[in-house]
C-alpha cells in the first residue's frame, strides 16, 4: 500500500520561502516513477485544489496559475521523493498542503485532486505577517 509523508511546512512572513518535501513508499522496485505526482492544497472552508504536477520522468510540470513563477515541483526517483519549492509566499497561500499520486501509471496532466489519492495527513503552510 502507498503511504505519502510530507513535510516542511511552517510559518512564514509575505515574501518568504518554504520547501515542501514527500517521501513515498509502499512502491515495488521502480514503481514510483511510473506515476505522476502532485501537490495539493486546501485551505479552512474551502475545497482541496491542484498546485502543481510532475510526469513520471519529472520531464513534464504542470503549475496552476496562483503560483506560477513563485513555486516550482521537483521529484528525485532514485528516492522515492517529491519536493514543492515556494518563493514569494502571500497570504493566500496559507493551507494544509498534501501529496498525492495520480492514480492511473503513465499519465500526466494538471493537478485535478479527483484522479489523484494515497492522501496523508499533509504539512501547514501559514503566512502571515
Amino acid at each position: 500500500q502507498v503511504h505519502l509523508v510530507e513535510s516542511g511546512g511552517g510559518s512564514v512572513q509575505p515574501g518568504g520561502y518554504l520547501k515542501l518535501s514527500c517521501v513515498a513508499s509502499g512502491f515495488g522496485d521502480s514503481s514510483f516513477s511510473k506515476y505522476t505526482m502532485g501537490w495539493f492544497r486546501q485551505a479552512p472552508g474551502k475545497e482541496r485544489e491542484g498546485v502543481a504536477s510532475i510526469s513520471p520522468r519529472g520531464d513534464v510540470k504542470t503549475l496552476v496559475d496562483p503560483v506560477k513563477g513563485r513555486f516550482t515541483i521537483a521529484r528525485d526517483n532514485a528516492r522515492n521523493m517529491v519536493y514543492l519549492e515556494m518563493r514569494d509566499l502571500k497570504p493566500e497561500d496559507t493551507a494544509m498542503y498534501y501529496c498525492g499520486r495520480r492514480l492511473r501509471a503513465y499519465e500526466h496532466g494538471p493537478p485535478e485532486p479527483r484522479i489523484f489519492g494515497d492522501w496523508n495527513q499533509g504539512t501547514q503552510v501559514t503566512v502571515s505577517s
